[in-house]
């Protein structure tokens, strides 16, 4: 990969993402309307991805052609020390595997994002990302004037792994086209996505589209109904009153 050392290296590294872009776009959700999409764009293989998002943003990650892997951090955007914690996204929730109602939840356990669709199921919070991943997310943190020391463990969507019965970790590949995941943001975020390889699974990647839209009306919503997920809103939404009192849910 084109490394930003010099002026001449990052501009090759710009060119290069430029050209890899596929100027198409990605295709925007059915029956939004257009003047909620705040953020829209098709990230090429083994490209980056970054965008701050407000509180009541639907994110929504497409595997197009199939081959995708979406390596995603999350920090919180009003307070960037409060970031992703994938070992209490595990642990709260007590469950491994994401899907439908799974908080991501920040190392103050409180929910950054709430996975509220999913059509894919191969998805892994176990292995992190690899080193190609890890470079593309500092290229994009830096764009937040974060350092790599912000970045922690990710959650990686589309190219999942599963814990065997002898405790191996085995991957368990894409879900194939057209497979997406939606997630719901809580808390103001900073969102760094990279389209790189599984740890397990060294297979091309293909392109990830990623939409982001208005869509505070689902905030009330329950999308969880476990005691430790409403434990969590509540933390969440203590903190957000705090902060936002004339904007916090009634």
């Amino acid at each position: 990969m084109t490394g930003t050392a010099s002026t001449t290296e990052a501009r090759a590294h710009a060119r290069s993402q430029a050209a890899s872009a596929d100027t198409a776009g990605p295709d925007l959700p059915e029956g939004i309307d257009d003047a909620k999409v705040t953020f829209a764009t098709r990230i090429p293989p083994g490209g980056y991805a970054n965008a701050v998002l407000g509180r009541g943003t639907r994110l929504r990650l497409t595997d197009p052609v199939g081959a995708a892997c979406a390596h995603l951090f999350l920090l919180r955007a009003e307070s960037p020390w409060e970031r992703l914690n994938v070992a209490d996204t595990v642990k709260v929730p007590w469950q491994a595997y994401l899907g439908p109602g799974h908080p991501l939840l920040s190392d103050q356990g409180r929910i950054l994002a709430t996975v509220v669709a999913d059509s894919s199921g191969h998805h892994d919070t176990l292995c992190g990302p690899n080193s190609e991943a890890r470079q593309l997310l500092r290229l994009a943190a830096a764009k937040h004037g974060l350092s790599p020391r912000d970045i922690g463990p990710t959650v990686s969507f589309f190219r999942g792994a599963r814990v065997a019965a002898d405790g191996a970790l085995t991957p368990t590949g894409n879900a194939g086209a057209g497979a997406a995941v939606d997630l719901l943001v809580h808390l103001p975020v900073t969102v760094l996505i990279a389209d790189a390889a599984h740890p397990l699974d060294d297979t091309p990647v293909t392109a990830l589209d990623v939409v982001a839209w208005s869509a505070p009306g689902e905030l009330p919503r329950v999308h969880n109904t476990d005691p430790e997920y409403r434990r969590a809103v509540e933390n969440t939404e203590t903190a957000w009153r705090a902060m936002h009192p004339l904007e916090a849910i009634a």
